[in-house]
Order: structure tokens, then sequence, then C-alpha cells
């Protein structure tokens, strides 16, 4: 029996990856370019051979999540897996009719670690009918060999089936959510007293919004799967401008789906504050919003502190001079300070470096809370990809890039796959999901009727506002 995978985080070293290759070569061996025994680069074909297990070898675990996570920046996962499904045939001699058994038993359970680890890291490839063929294929010839297999490979498929209709199921969810706040919305008028409560007579209390946040951002990370990341980047193969390496190959958007729930956030955060005619009733909102915001720095939540952040900074809200001199700014301008994007969010990287190694040494669920503030996280990946080419002159797929890439890809993998410790309150999250936000025009028109305009600016916009609001 294979080990099983280790944790994300144990599988690379502070230096970027594994040193500890499982096999040791000399500086260039069949296509494979080794210096002081780390993989630096080697042709694609030669990669793909690399993944493939024999009788005496399995490929380390960096190099698979590795290399599976970037070869789809040359080739789709469905080429990719017939290629490996040939090998495995091919070379394994699966293929022979009178396999032998004690052949069989040495590398049956290695290509089945192999399309385990597949199928648990990137379920999502198994989107495609063309991934899913070729994989039952290979299961049944490994199957047919003997009963312990079958049941293994029974086993295989069936997690795979439950993490695909698992995040079938979430699609819906967040259509049906999506479907009910466009409904809300159509009933809002830029007047929403009469049908809009505010946030704090839905949850008084500051840190069980930070806890319900908490709850949406976890589950909401856990469904990207590592590959996003790259998709969301790279549309062209770098060696032929017009072929596209995805086409129909992007088969979620779960990473589109979260960045659009910060919006959300920063746009209901706006709204709770405009909504409120009573210039006291907007200060509390304010004062609200900054205990929530701390608590959720206190939880390792970082994501909704910038998005609250985010939306008690936008214009409609700043530009309250009298609603902000009745607030103490203390707490906010700590957090602020926090989330400066300075230095290249200085700040806030010594913040989250704290909250990983808390992560790291944690006893409790509570402890192991790292949510990143996301769209950095992205844009980190996007200018680490960006920042080095992806073959070097010689053809060859820089991995020493690919090693840095996934690195940063893993140790997300390993912040989403934390439980959330707190209750869900069903109320707080409907209404956080759901209740209807302000558009810019309607925050802005909500703005300047409760402190009037105060430059010429201001006040053309105000007007051509009322004039379109009326009609």
């Amino acid at each position: 029996k294979m080990p099983q995978t280790p944790p994300f985080a144990a599988m690379f070293d502070s230096s970027g990856y594994n040193r500890n290759l499982y096999q040791s070569k000399e500086d260039n061996c069949g296509g494979l370019y080794y210096h002081d025994n780390n993989l630096l680069s080697g042709s694609l074909e030669a990669l793909i051979q690399h993944l493939v297990p024999n009788v005496d070898y399995y490929p380390d675990r960096t190099y698979i999540f590795t290399f599976l996570l970037s070869s789809r920046l040359f080739m789709h996962p469905y080429e990719l897996m017939a290629k490996v499904c040939h090998l495995c045939i091919e070379q394994q001699r699966l293929s022979e009719p009178g396999l032998d058994k004690n052949w069989m038993q040495k590398i049956a359970p290695k290509i089945l670690q192999l399309l385990t680890e597949w199928t648990e890291t990137f379920p999502y490839d198994f989107r495609d009918e063309r991934m899913m063929r070729n994989l039952k294929e290979l299961a049944q010839r490994i199957a047919s060999g003997d009963e312990m297999y079958r049941k293994n490979v029974q086993q295989l498929l069936q997690n795979l089936i439950r993490k695909l209709a698992a995040v079938s199921q979430y699609e819906e969810v967040l259509a049906k959510i999506d479907a009910t706040s466009t409904d809300r919305l159509t009933v809002l008028k830029t007047k929403p007293q009469s049908i809009q409560r505010d946030i704090i007579a839905v949850c008084n209390d500051p840190y069980v919004l930070a806890q319900q946040l908490t709850h949406i951002e976890l589950e909401r990370l856990n469904y990207i799967g590592p590959e996003e990341f790259i998709q969301a980047f790279v549309q062209k193969d770098p060696l032929n401008n017009d072929k596209s390496c995805y086409g129909d190959q992007k088969k979620t958007r779960n990473l589109e789906a979260y960045v659009e729930w910060f919006n959300r956030l920063s746009y209901l955060v706006a709204t709770e504050i405009c909504m409120h005619v009573k210039k006291k009733h907007r200060a509390r909102v304010i004062e609200y919003f900054i205990d929530v915001a701390r608590e959720c720095f206190n939880i390792g939540n970082f994501n909704s502190l910038m998005a609250i952040i985010s939306g008690m900074n936008m214009s409609p809200v700043s530009r309250l001079k009298k609603t902000w001199a009745k607030v103490k700014t203390a707490k906010f301008d700590i957090l602020e300070h926090q989330m400066d994007p300075s230095s290249n969010f200085y700040n806030y990287r010594t913040a989250l470096r704290g909250a990983t190694q808390r992560s790291l040494t944690a006893h409790s669920n509570r402890e192991k809370i790292v949510i990143p503030f996301f769209s950095l996280l992205i844009k980190d990946i996007y200018f680490l990809n960006e920042g080095c080419a992806n073959r070097l002159p010689n053809g060859h797929v820089n991995f020493e890039k690919f090693w840095e890439l996934a690195k940063q890809v893993s140790e997300f993998m390993t912040w989403k796959q934390v439980e959330c410790p707190f209750e869900r309150d069903w109320k707080i999250l409907q209404y956080l999901l759901t209740v209807p936000v302000f558009s810019d025009d309607a925050l802005y028109l909500a703005s300047y009727e409760s402190e009037s305009p105060e430059n010429h600016i201001e006040k053309d916009r105000w007007k051509t506002l009322r004039f379109v609001s009326e009609v």
C-alpha cells in the first residue's frame, strides 16, 4: 500500500520545494535537467514520463502536484490523461493477456495511488467526459487483476463522484442566491426604508457577524480548485499564439464567484451606512462595522476585513464628513494601517505570516483559520506567472518556476481545508447573501441626500442622479 499524500504544507520546504526527490540522477538524464538533485527543467514528454510510476519508482508527491497543476499550460488535462493511460498500459504490460500476478501486485497499487492523488486534488478535471472515460478504462484494467483492487477502484470512483456532485450542488445554491438577490433588488427603489431592515436589527453582535462572514468565506474558499488559479491567467500556448490552451477546458467558476462575494460585501457595508437618514444611525453602523472588522482580523479572516474597509472607503461613505465626525475612529485607523497597501502591503503580509505561523501550531480549528486577502493572492500568483517564461530557450519546460507557483497554491490548499468552528446562524447568513445592495448611483444619491453636495461636481452629479431616478 502506498503512503497517503501528506498535508500540502508538509510537501514544500521553506526553499520552495521538496529537495528529496526520490531518484538521485545526474545533471541531465532522459530529457530532465537536475542541479544539486533538484529538477529544474525538462522536455514535456520527459516530464510526463516522470509522472508515471513503474515497479521500482513512484514520483515524489510535490512533483505530482506541481506537474498536474502546471501541465495545463501546455496541454488539456484529458490529453495528459490519455498519455498517462497509454504509458501505463504499454510500459507496465497491462495490455498483455496472461499478466503475471506478481508483476500486477507490484505496479497496480502505484498506478492506483497516482489516480487517487489526481482525483482527490484536481477533481474538477473529471467533469470532462473524456477524462472520465480514460480513468474508468485504466481503472478497469487494474480492477480485473484482483478483488482487492476492484474495491479500491470502486472507492476511488465513488469519492470522485461525490466531490463532483457536491460542486454541482454548490453551483445550484449560488445560482439560487443570485436569483433571490436580483428579485429583491427589483423591489428595492432608491428609498429603501420601507422594505429594508438594517444589519444591526438582524445581528446586533459584531463578533457573531464576523463569525458568520467567516462561514461564508471558508465555504467559498473550499470549492476553489487549485487549477482555477492557473486557468484565470493563461489563455494561450506560449509557442503557438493561435492555439488557446483552454477553449472548453474551464470547468468551474468558483474563483470568480469568490471575487464577486468580496465586491458584494463591500457594497453591502456601503449600503448599510448610506441608507440611514439620521446621522447618528449612520455613525452607529460605521462603529459596528469597525468592530466586525477588528474581530475578522483577530480570527484571521483578512478577506472580509479588507472588504469591510473597502466599503467604508467608497466615496459615497468617505464623503460623509459630519457622520464621520461622530465616529470614534481610533480603532478604524489601526485597521487601515494593518491593511495599508504601501510597500506592497507590508503590514498585511506581516500579519498574514503571523496568522500562518499560528495556524501551523494550532490546537483548535479556530486558531487554524487563515483567510487571505484574496485579490492580492491572485495578483501575487499572476505576477509570479508573468515574471518568468514557461519555457526555456531550448524548449524545455521551466520547472523551477512551477515549483514556486505550486508552493504558493499549496499554501492556499492548506488554508481552504479548515473547517469553520463557529455555529451557523441561517437568518444572518441569508441576510448577508441575499439582501439587496445599492448600485454606485443609488449609493451616491443616498449619500447626497444625507449630507448635501459640497462642490459643483457633486451638485451636477446629484442633479443628474435625481433626474434619472425620477424618470
